[in-house]
């Protein structure tokens, strides 16, 4: 491509609302054209990056036995009242009448789609396994959208669904799935995590996110360096710090704490660690009526150790709350408690509540907690002979950088990722939801188990900046680059033999299959540079008068500090080398 029949308009300031790397580049590269929150007009250059992101995934997938499809962005309502999905989305799904009143949703994802297709179309046992895929636009109507791309409101998707005879049969679809995306993040050449996650809203049992590694992630991921463990910190298991528990050495106590509310606080008042004190944290349950309204109300009291914090994912997996609970009213607390929070504890309240304590606290003694009066807290805290015993012990913790990989394989490590990528085993619930059955071998209907597996390929575009970029701009990987090879010639347009160098190479290059870009719009070296720089061009070429008198034009890789001389006959073969042909 010639610059000056392609389209190229950067900018030097990124707007003010840009908060992340990715943002601010891609809007100063002339990727993205913002139009209205969280929706984007995605300019040439951001197209020519998705399109090599949505080819890579269409070769993988295709590899991997799935067949492509397009299915519609609008979607009829009666799909997701089979599921129960329109009522249970909540306001990130788009809702939208059309001239008849007819209800009709804008898809953030199409599983309810393909059931249908599947239940229609797959009704023997020798029609499966079947994966079907797409590639269209999704929307999500985000409370706030922000981050550009990362978090926008429409965006597009890759997205999966295996069908199966059986849960084997699934599991075998899952993995192939799996190992196919490892296969595309590969190709991406991004550096990334597969981590295993909770299924969330989607559903099912077995799930993996594809996390690319960077400090701006708002992910965290664990993982243990002497193993393959690797978990997103919401389902990755905590255990107890502590072995066992200790018998009583101190008598409990009321200390005075004026002013000291949180755990740090009381923890450097009393001069102690701040593992010794327990943090009390009131949720509540409701139970409902037909009709609607509330029972009955259940308080709960969590208990984690001063210095961990509570994972919601994992509490509501307990027995008792997988129906949803609600942090406690201050009401709820005082009519519990006899206090407002701050003080809060185990011991002395005015009402029973189901007690929940992390695994570590369970195995704590000599604790300090809140004393259920105001500026006061208890010292010396032991289960048994203070307090009962928990009503339920459980792993309700984030884990933390340095404990134990519940492999036994050595010692945890955190870092920040973005998820870019999920497959989920689901099982039969949406082929039980909307009676997608199949004929077995003896002419029984049976539900077809399914998995879906998606891919968020805008989102990849601004994962790969938020790992690749410096301050000149951003450092794309040459496989989804929109250009892998610029040439820069230096007066082209003074010089006939700058330009006759120029062309010969922009051809030999083309037509060995190497995607280049020839600026030809005359630009001065450094606006061209700065400009190559900026929209991440990989590898660069620039040729001047004076280096061809030597015989020369001179390389320089995005992430080199300093250009490489090279002879002009051997440079065609040099940039082959460097892209490993």
């Amino acid at each position: 491509m010639r610059a000056s029949r392609f389209f190229i308009s950067t900018v030097k300031e990124a707007p003010s609302d840009a908060e992340v790397a990715s943002h601010k580049l891609m809007i100063r590269a002339g990727m993205i054209k913002r139009l209205s929150a969280g929706i984007y007009t995605y300019m040439p250059l951001g197209l020519r990056v998705i399109r090599k992101v949505e080819a890579i995934i269409r070769e993988e997938m295709d590899r991997a036995g799935a067949v492509e499809m397009l299915m519609p962005v609008v979607q009829p309502a009666e799909l997701w009242h089979e599921t129960g999905r329109f009522e249970k989305m909540g306001p990130e799904l788009m809702r939208v009448k059309d001239r008849h009143e007819r209800d009709f949703i804008i898809q953030p994802t199409s599983e309810e789609v393909v059931t249908d297709i599947a239940r229609q179309e797959l009704r023997s046992y020798r029609a499966l396994p079947r994966n079907f895929y797409h590639i269209q636009t999704k929307f999500r109507d985000e409370r706030r959208p922000r981050f550009g791309v990362m978090r926008g409101r429409e965006f597009t998707m890759k997205d999966a669904y295996s069908f199966d005879r059986d849960a084997a049969g699934a599991e075998k679809s899952y993995d192939i799935m799996f190992a196919a995306y490892q296969r595309i993040f590969d190709r991406f050449g991004l550096t990334y995590r597969a981590v295993a996650a909770d299924t969330g809203a989607i559903g099912g049992s077995r799930s993996h996110e594809f996390q690319v590694i960077a400090d701006t992630g708002e992910d965290a991921i664990v993982y243990c360096p002497q193993s393959d463990y690797a978990a997103n910190i919401e389902l990755a298991e905590a255990l107890p710090l502590l072995g066992s528990r200790e018998p009583p050495s101190l008598a409990m106590q009321v200390a005075p704490t004026p002013g000291k509310a949180t755990c740090p606080d009381v923890a450097a008042h009393l001069g102690i660690p701040l593992h010794k004190t327990v943090k009390s944290l009131v949720i509540a349950t409701e139970e409902r009526d037909a009709a609607g309204a509330v029972k009955s109300v259940q308080i709960w009291l969590l208990l984690v150790r001063g210095d961990h914090d509570l994972n919601e994912v994992k509490t509501a997996k307990l027995e008792g709350l997988r129906n949803g609970y609600r942090f406690a009213t201050v009401p709820e607390i005082i009519d519990h408690f006899g206090i407002k929070p701050g003080y809060l504890g185990p011991v002395g309240m005015k009402k029973p509540v189901r007690v929940v304590a992390d695994r570590t606290v369970a195995n704590m003694s000599d604790f300090v907690t809140g004393a259920n009066q105001w500026d006061h807290h208890l010292t010396g805290v032991n289960w048994g002979r203070d307090l009962p015993e928990p009503h339920l012990v459980a792993d309700i913790r984030n884990v933390c950088e340095g404990d134990p990989s519940p492999d036994g394989k050595g010692a945890l490590s955190i870092q920040r990722g973005i998820e870019v990528g999920h497959v989920f085993y689901l099982g039969t619930k949406y082929s039980e939801a909307m009676k997608a059955t199949y004929l077995d071998e003896t002419g029984k209907p049976q539900l077809m188990v399914m998995g879906c597996y998606g891919i968020g390929v805008t989102r990849i575009v601004g994962a790969a900046i938020e790992q690749g970029h410096d301050e000149r701009g951003i450092i794309f990987p040459d496989a989804i680059a929109p250009f892998t090879v610029a040439i820069c010639p230096i007066g082209m347009d003074k010089s006939d033999a700058v330009r006759q160098a120029a062309d010969r190479l922009y051809a030999e290059l083309s037509s060995a299959g190497i995607d280049v870009l020839l600026d030809d719009r005359g630009e001065r070296p450094g606006s061209m540079f700065a400009d190559m720089e900026l929209i991440g061009i990989p590898h660069r070429i620039t040729i001047g008068d004076r280096g061809l008198k030597d015989g020369k034009v001179e390389y320089q890789g995005r992430r080199d500090a300093a250009a490489t001389p090279v002879a002009v006959a051997g440079i065609a073969a040099f940039v082959k080398a460097k892209l490993g042909g």
